[in-house]
């Protein structure tokens, strides 16, 4: 099955981005001459997705503003909200009433080169028939990340953000992810976990114990958790480097 959904939670309120994200959502703060969450939808225009699903809290007006209805990028645009922060796997569980086939998820802080790696993230999941793809990479700092232990392609322990002694392997995941609509039951069934909120890794690891064929894949190229202002620093020095002077 071709997939034709995307996903971009955006609800989070960016508090390490102070006092920048004061003024405008933490997904409009630009990396080269756009805003880190119009680099994630022009990725999933590129990827073959048509329709997208945008997570926000209550009064996040400014994304709406910015992205619209989706026309000017030749994809269908809808917004959901969440109402309270209840965690990640809350805010994918938001858009359960409008998906109903397989969906990718890509979170709207996160800056990702070269803009095909999705691609690679779907044709992956469409050839192994899995239930589950996480996109994952050799990480420096495992405390910022969900880290897996791999067996083969399949994924058999998925921790959120553990201790540097605690960590079992060096891939993280690396804020995108391939679904069928199962991980909602499985979401349904998770409970609080890291911060007291509903961890996608923790819904991931229900996948797991129920059998499910949940699967990594390395992502290559660059990427950039934007959660600070040091990291909104990099996307952009290097967006800057590699853009040839088009800007």
């Amino acid at each position: 099955m071709l997939v034709k959904t995307g996903l971009i939670p955006a609800a989070g309120s960016g508090t390490r981005l102070g006092p920048f994200t004061n003024a405008i959502p933490k997904e409009l703060l630009p990396v080269g001459e756009m805003a880190i969450i119009e680099h994630v939808v022009r990725a999933m225009k590129l990827a073959g997705i048509e329709h997208i699903v945008i997570v926000v809290s209550p009064h996040k007006h400014g994304l709406s503003d910015y992205l619209g209805s989706g026309k000017k990028f030749g994809i269908n645009i809808s917004y959901v909200v969440q109402e309270e922060r209840k965690g990640l796997a809350d805010a994918v569980l938001a858009g359960e009433h409008i998906i109903k086939e397989d969906f990718i998820v890509v979170l709207g802080d996160n800056f990702f080169a070269p803009k095909t790696f999705l691609k690679d993230l779907i044709s992956f999941h469409i050839e192994s028939s899995a239930d589950t793809v996480v996109g994952v990479a050799d990480v420096a700092d495992v405390t910022r990340h969900g880290i897996i232990i791999p067996a083969g392609d399949r994924i058999l322990d998925m921790v959120e953000k553990p201790a540097v002694e605690e960590a079992k392997s060096s891939l993280g995941a690396l804020g995108a992810y391939v679904f069928t609509p199962e991980i909602f039951d499985a979401i349904r069934n998770t409970k609080p976990g890291y911060k007291g909120e509903l961890q996608l890794t923790d819904s991931i690891m229900t996948q797991i114990v129920r059998g499910k064929k949940v699967y990594y894949k390395k992502i290559d190229g660059i990427h950039i958790d934007v959660g600070t202002p040091r990291d909104l620093m990099r996307a952009n020095e290097w967006y800057l480097e590699h853009r040839n002077g088009d800007i």
